[in-house]
């Protein structure tokens, strides 16, 4: 097949481009070329913006693509732009969402996708923004049929993620627990989650494409193994060989204290985040997530040993300050139980 990315750079969007080269598919990448390209095979570019909608749509007009899958579609205004440009050209359009995009709290667990709604309070902008999107997109395939897919990832890492953590420290993970440095973790950690790789998530939007029998679907698709939240720091110590020294504060609390950085934990992962593949298994009968929360985080210390070693001072300080507030709190409350 001739296939267009919107993106191709990101951690996901690797993931696919790799995949699709890997099954010999001719692969074109659109992006703003700020990265290098490095695939196993032969790629095309295109470099523009997207945000120059009538440029972006003007472009996309003249080529001719078997599906396109845009990993960039954030918003209604992406989603109506990528309908403008792509709508008369192509056999299948493929949308990358998000379960963000559930409306809170789930009326299913693990969730099935016919049990829920979509996202509908504007304070936490990019859940309602990624439902907003899909809204529009659902009253195209009602109203002109197009043949439109969406996919919902979860949390999803692989080399080249900046999203590992609590605070999305990353490779501060890895050095707090080297230098015996508290952990922050919200709530008590035992919040279920899926924890997803991108080489596993690849092969749902791989599997759909060409697939008629998704089109004017939606689909979640994540890892079936079921974690904590508390697990991803206890297989970073595992990974690393020293026991994480975790310290516990309420997303409520975290939120109000950056609400830029903390807001996703409080608006999203704070509600279990445990999905049932069945759906997506219909049209893929053979997806399935094989890499573990442990081989997957032992691939990305490997990555950040080699590529991305560096500690965000801003957010570290922001963590050793949370660890003293937390301390804090916590001789508060043993004066109370003494008494005092």
């Amino acid at each position: 097949m001739n296939l267009l990315i919107l993106g191709g750079t990101g951690v996901i969007s690797r993931a696919i481009v790799n995949l699709l080269l890997e099954k010999e598919h001719t692969v074109t990448v659109f992006n703003r070329g700020n990265r290098a390209l490095s695939f196993s095979g032969s790629v095309r570019q295109i470099t523009g913006d997207r945000e120059d909608r009538a440029d972006f749509e003007s472009r996309m007009r003249q080529e001719s693509f078997d599906a396109v899958i845009d990993m960039i579609c954030f918003n209604e205004a992406d989603a109506r732009s990528t309908v403008a440009a792509f709508k008369d050209n192509t056999d299948q359009i493929v949308i990358c969402s998000s379960v963000a995009a559930y409306r809170r709290p789930y009326n299913s667990v693990p969730t099935v996708e016919s049990a829920e709604s979509l996202y509908d309070d504007p304070t936490f902008t990019y859940a309602f923004d990624k439902a907003q999107a899909e809204r529009y997109l659902e009253e195209e395939v009602r109203s002109q049929q197009l043949p439109i897919t969406i996919i919902r990832p979860s949390l999803t890492y692989g080399p080249g993620a900046t999203n590992i953590g609590v605070l999305r420290q990353n490779f501060g993970i890895i050095d707090r627990i080297r230098k015996q440095k508290p952990l922050v973790m919200f709530g008590d950690g035992s919040t279920p989650w899926s924890f997803t790789f991108a080489p596993d998530l690849a092969k749902a939007f791989v599997g759909v494409l060409g697939n008629s029998q998704s089109h004017g679907q939606a689909y979640h698709a994540c890892s079936e193994q079921r974690c904590r939240w508390e697990d991803l720091y206890l297989e970073f110590g595992k990974v690393v060989g020293m026991e994480p020294h975790i310290v516990h504060i309420p997303s409520e609390l975290l939120c109000a204290a950056n609400p830029d950085l903390f807001s996703h934990l409080y608006f999203e992962k704070t509600f279990s985040g445990l999905f049932d593949n069945s759906k997506i298994r219909g049209v893929v009968p053979d997806f399935r997530c094989d890499i573990s929360l442990h081989d997957g985080i032992k691939m990305m210390v490997d990555w950040f040993e080699q590529q991305a070693n560096q500690v965000d001072a801003e957010k570290d300080a922001m963590e050793d300050r949370l660890v003293g507030l937390h301390a804090g709190w916590k001789s508060q409350m043993q004066e109370l139980s003494a008494g005092t």
